[in-house]
């Protein structure tokens, strides 16, 4: 008996030490979700891809200045191309993607949907819908360090309708999610330790049903650092390309022109006046056959009828 009350209230005790901290750490379930917080920090020098490369170097220089001092930076890009062959330039793309560490995620050419960015940084730039169905989209994703260099290479691939590079700071969720990961252990350490001194069946559901619970959440933390770990090891680049379109012609703007196109419109006229009697012969063809047929056919009454009304009268002269 006295080792029971002494099992029992062993767990009242460790369960009131544990239940504030893990408290926290299921309370803030929530709070700890992968998207980042307001601390956002935009590369403004990478925005217009077209800028002198002195401002495409500082910017380069501001992004590396980040990640040297220890932030935890998601980088992202977005791109639009405008090229003669999407097929090749995809191709390029993918290729340009794996020589640089990285590796395709997701493409399609032909009639498309944009892909959607990854929903950890909300407002992600991503592939612009085009209303030309012969173009496409490719997402691919490199080492961090590598995607501004992979941006300036789309230039050697096709026409820069426009770029992008955004770097979110996430180093408030790595550290939140640290010590949350930090605290669940320790949760579970105890609890552990708690379910090996069970005196009694009580005892034991007790601390098994706390322990699956702890360590639930534990992995859930885990599995979000390791997220967020890789988008940060690893750059996401959207590039969507577009077919370059043939020069419209210009309306006639003078007597020689106007020439032209009447002459282009009389023989457009003569030709679609060829394909209707095409059209119309063998309908003529048909209709003059069966009126022949019918011709014939009502002749050959008529001088049945005559030859009938002509044989009483002869017969009456007799």
């Amino acid at each position: 008996m006295w080792m029971a009350g002494g099992a029992a209230a062993a767990v009242i005790a460790v369960a009131a030490v544990i239940a504030p901290s893990v408290g926290d750490v299921v309370s803030g379930g929530d709070d700890a979700a992968v998207g980042p917080t307001s601390a956002e920090v935009s590369d403004s020098g990478a925005v217009a891809f077209d800028a002198s490369p002195e401002m495409s170097a500082e910017a380069d220089l501001r992004g590396g200045a980040m990640m040297a001092d220890g932030a935890q930076v998601i980088s992202s890009a977005s791109a639009t191309l405008r090229v003669s062959d999407p097929t090749a330039a995809l191709d390029a793309i993918g290729s340009a993607a794996i020589t640089r560490g990285g590796y395709v995620e997701s493409s399609r050419i032909g009639a498309w949907e944009p892909v959607q960015p990854i929903d950890v940084i909300p407002g992600a730039p991503g592939p612009a819908v085009s209303p030309d169905t012969s173009g496409g989209w490719m997402s691919v994703r490199v080492p961090a360090d590598e995607l501004p260099a992979l941006v300036e290479d789309l230039a050697g691939i096709g026409e820069v309708v426009a770029a992008s590079i955004d770097r979110t700071d996430v180093t408030a969720q790595v550290v939140d999610l640290e010590a949350r990961v930090d605290a669940a252990e320790v949760s579970v350490e105890r609890l552990t330790q708690l379910l090996a001194q069970a005196a009694d069946v009580t005892d034991l559901i007790a601390a098994e049903s706390a322990l699956a619970e702890r360590q639930a959440t534990l992995e859930s933390y885990q599995r979000q650092l390791e997220m967020l770990d890789d988008q940060i090891a690893m750059a996401s680049l959207w590039v969507t390309v577009e077919p370059r379109t043939s020069p419209v012609a210009a309306d006639p703007a003078g007597f020689t022109d106007g020439v032209a196109a009447g002459w282009n419109g009389l023989v457009a006229t003569l030709n679609a006046i060829v394909i209707a009697l095409g059209f119309l012969v063998p309908w003529i063809l048909v209709i003059g056959v069966a009126g022949a047929v019918i011709w014939l056919a009502v002749r050959v009454i008529r001088r049945r009828r005559a030859k009938r009304a002509a044989a009483p009268s002869e017969s009456k002269t007799e």
